[in-house]
């Protein structure tokens, strides 16, 4: 079957292709063309400049003179970014002036973008109106309540309020300086306060501005994240492939060999000595949920594979059972522990489907590099996925595959 295949071509490195793009804050997510002209961030959450955490917004009222009498004022809602690690807000330095007038210079924008669009669609439109239309809908009276003295017009209520100040806000583009400007007298006698200077990395993530000072940060649109699949790069099958939406952790494919083949993990290291024997615990742990037999082998002499051995290494000649994995078993107080009559020389310990067994190993190179060996692992495997055959005698029964793979360990260097 293909998930065989893929299993036996595990040692080559499998192709990513990015399949979606996603905010790790909002979980918006996004196709790739929309994320590239983004800029691969989002448009809504920030980054803390200081901790790079994510900015949360939050709301606070400010005094504000009111249009009719600039000596009185009235309370004004305005908003800002708070960081709740490091306790950073856009309030600090100038940053909060600049946001406010950002915003009414976009609002500007808007009502002027508004009023064109609205300009367009009426002069489309036919300059008069048939009277038997405007008596139908009783549209002739509602013309005549316009204030007397007004001339009628198709755009009328579409301008600004006659007398209302409009002060135009005027930002102008940064331009580039062929000469930079010096530093301060006091710059290098000046003593120097940490907390309001920047740090290298805070500086590196806005390199546009390189802030000098802690005043002079600005908050930076996060980062957007993707979802990723795996391809083999020989047979072009799918090994992984997760749900296109951000908040599924669920995959649609996931054939990586990784996931079927036991896993081998070194425990504790005695000290290696050179030509002197040493007792090595390892774990092998079974990642599918059925029973694993599993039988180690030592490497021939001439085997192709073991090219970087540096030890003699002498596994267990028994075979060790791997029970099935299964995640409530550490929640399941009834279940009934089964009995693998292990080997108390071989096998250590023995938790779900987790093993602790014994190799020994004995140096045969002396020198500053590390100690390596190199062994066999032989494991029964089931093909799940695929479709069940009925056997011989007439029940259904998947067919058990023995696999076999070549493992190298990295021991450290000898003990003085």
């Amino acid at each position: 079957s293909q998930l065989i295949h893929d299993i036996n071509m595990c040692n080559i490195e499998p192709r990513l292709i990015v399949d979606s793009h996603y905010c790790p804050s909002c979980l918006e997510n996004m196709p790739s063309a929309e994320a590239k002209l983004k800029k691969n961030r989002c448009a809504n959450c920030f980054d803390c400049p200081c901790c790079m955490h994510t900015l949360s917004t939050r709301a606070t009222n400010i005094p504000a003179p009111l249009p009719d009498d600039p000596t009185k004022t009235a309370m004004k809602k305005a908003y800002y970014l708070a960081c709740g690690f490091c306790r950073w807000t856009s309030r600090d330095g100038a940053l909060w002036g600049k946001i406010n007038k950002l915003i009414e210079y976009y609002q500007q924008l808007a009502q002027r973008e508004k009023l064109e669009r609205d300009r367009k669609k009426l002069a489309r439109r036919r300059p008069f109106m048939p009277l038997a239309f405007s008596e139908k809908y009783g549209l002739g009276t509602r013309l005549q309540r316009t204030r007397p003295g007004a001339p009628i017009t198709s755009l009328a209520g579409l301008s600004l309020k006659e007398g209302e100040d409009q002060k135009e806000i005027n930002i102008e583009p940064a331009q580039a300086l062929d000469e930079v400007e010096p530093l301060p007298e006091d710059c290098y006698t000046r003593p120097i306060n940490l907390p309001e200077g920047t740090t290298l990395r805070q500086r590196l993530l806005q390199p546009d501005f390189q802030p000098a000072g802690a005043s002079q940060l600005h908050p930076k649109h996060k980062h957007l994240l993707i979802k990723r699949s795996l391809r083999c790069r020989k047979c072009e099958h799918n090994l992984s492939k997760p749900e296109f939406n951000p908040t599924s952790i669920k995959f649609k494919i996931q054939l990586v060999a990784v996931s079927y083949i036991p896993e081998v993990r070194i425990m504790s290291i005695p000290n290696l000595r050179f030509q002197k024997e040493s007792q090595v615990l390892l774990t092998l742990t079974n990642p599918v949920e059925n029973i694993t037999h599993v039988t180690l082998v030592a490497c021939e002499e001439g085997d192709p594979e073991d090219i970087n051995s540096t030890a003699k290494v002498m596994v267990p000649i028994k075979e060790l059972v791997l029970a099935g994995k299964d995640a409530a078993a550490e929640y399941d107080e009834l279940a009934e522990p089964q009995d693998f009559q292990d080997d108390p020389d071989v096998v250590a310990f023995r938790k779900s489907n987790k093993i602790g067994f014994f190799i020994k190993v004995v140096p045969q190179r002396e020198g500053l590099g590390d100690v390596t060996v190199s062994f066999k692992i032989r494991h029964d495997f089931r093909n799940l996925a695929a479709p069940i055959r009925p056997s011989e005698e007439g029940d259904a029964s998947t067919e058990a595959i023995w696999l076999t793979h070549h493992v190298e360990l990295n021991l450290g260097p000898l003990a003085p």
